[in-house]
């Protein structure tokens, strides 16, 4: 009988052996929570493609981020739906829309919390598109002021950080311009550098009222069968200026985040997106999964790719969870 001589296993031997040796770890340090802003006072309505998310005020807003403070995570990314939209999505720089109330008031009232927030016009226009739209073409040169202007304004309200999601070339030498020219060189620039056309993105697109209403976005998001031009596109964003960068979704595209890692040491963050969140949500409820230990494998799997932070809608559960001593 053959005996093996080396034996993997002596170092799974039970918990604390497996602590020690482990060579990857999920911290609540790693998360990053999306708040869903709207229009109003008191509200906090679940949405119905995200169960356990909410639609809230401001006021809700600053509820969610004291609660994802007191769990310890320490950033939010603020998502906002507009009281008004015309062509080129003009509320989404106005002042006195949802997200630059929400920013404000976590500042004020949650002032350890950092407040990222998402820069596009997708849910701002009326076209669902994320730039300047002439004769069914979304025109990239012309929104690039667009988005600068959104940018400054978040930046006014007391983000520290804004996050690009709308896949226009030249976005970030635009928007680091502009917030240089504006006297906000502080605020960073985190871009979603490499965001796929995908269809994990469908309950997102609900909760925020942003489905296009003509064609599709496959002229500026990525295309998902390309890895060596998301480099390319990680590449372009870091030389004009961007301070971190997200790769999004996150669970299918782990090749690209292990690619990214092994090319740049900036900041790495990946979105655990909508579609992925609510698949897990739906087969936990059916009973054909441990929730808990999924969710953490999960998360721990981005980690593994060589993420250093995590957008995700598990924040709350997860970050309680870690708190417990709870193990993927």
């Amino acid at each position: 009988m053959y005996i093996p001589y080396d034996r993997p296993r002596r170092l799974r031997a039970d918990r604390n052996i497996r602590r020690m040796v482990r060579e990857n770890h999920l911290r609540v340090d790693d998360f990053i929570y999306p708040i869903f802003v709207v229009p109003g006072t008191n509200v906090r309505e679940e949405i119905a493609s995200l169960p356990g998310q909410f639609h809230v005020s401001a006021d809700q807003a600053v509820a969610l981020a004291r609660e994802a403070a007191e769990l310890g995570i320490p950033a939010v990314e603020v998502f906002g739906i507009p009281t008004y939209k015309d062509a080129d999505g003009s509320s989404a720089w106005d002042a006195e829309q949802p997200v630059q109330e929400a920013v404000r008031a976590i500042r004020k009232e949650v002032p350890d919390m950092y407040v990222i927030t998402d820069v596009c016009l997708c849910q701002y226009t009326m076209t669902g598109h994320c730039g300047h739209v002439e004769d069914g073409v979304i025109c990239n040169d012309a929104s690039l002021e667009l988005l600068s202007r959104v940018a400054v304004s978040h930046a006014a309200a007391g983000a520290h950080m804004v996050a690009p999601s709308d896949m226009m070339d030249g976005r970030i030498g635009a928007m680091r311009e502009a917030l240089d020219e504006a006297g906000y060189t502080d605020v960073a620039i985190m871009s979603y550098a490499a965001k796929f056309a995908s269809a994990y993105y469908g309950p997102f697109r609900d909760a925020v009222h942003s489905a296009p209403q003509f064609g599709d976005r496959k002229t500026y998001q990525m295309d998902p069968a390309n890895a060596r031009e998301a480099m390319k596109e990680i590449d372009l964003d870091l030389e004009e200026g961007a301070d971190a960068i997200i790769i999004k979704p996150a669970l299918a595209y782990l090749d690209v985040v292990r690619a990214a890692r092994e090319r740049t040491d900036v900041p790495l963050c990946v979105y655990n997106v909508s579609g992925e969140y609510a698949m897990v949500k739906v087969a936990a409820k059916a009973g054909l999964i441990d929730e808990r230990r999924l969710i953490l494998e999960s998360l721990l799997s981005m980690k593994r790719a060589g993420a250093d932070l995590i957008i995700t809608y598990h924040a709350l559960e997860a970050a309680r969870w870690l708190r417990e001593g709870v193990e993927p």
